[in-house]
């Protein structure tokens, strides 16, 4: 997933703000990082986002989780595709 400067810097370009707080409340504590990145709590942490710091950063919060489905599923993408391509190779299939 990608590290919070990288979602500093898409909200900046998206927002013209950093919404560094929302970032670092997300991914900032190892102990709580994947309970806040869980989908089914994006309702009860968007309304407690929205509160706290506005509309726009309740978009962000959403589009921090979005950010890092996509990257996690790029990832297990082309970990799929090197292993089937490994595995043909191994059997002479390529």
């Amino acid at each position: 997933m990608p590290p919070i400067v990288n979602h500093l810097k898409t909200s900046m370009e998206r927002t013209g703000k950093e919404y560094k707080d929302v970032h670092e409340w997300i991914d900032g504590d190892p102990a709580k990082k994947a309970e806040r990145h869980d989908i089914t709590k994006i309702s009860e942490y968007g309304k407690m986002i929205e509160e706290k710091y506005g509309k726009e950063a309740h978009q962000e919060y959403i589009q921090h989780l979005h950010d890092d489905i996509k990257a996690k599923f790029n990832h297990i993408q082309h970990d799929l595709e090197k292993t089937i391509s490994d595995t043909l190779a191994y059997f002479g299939v390529k």
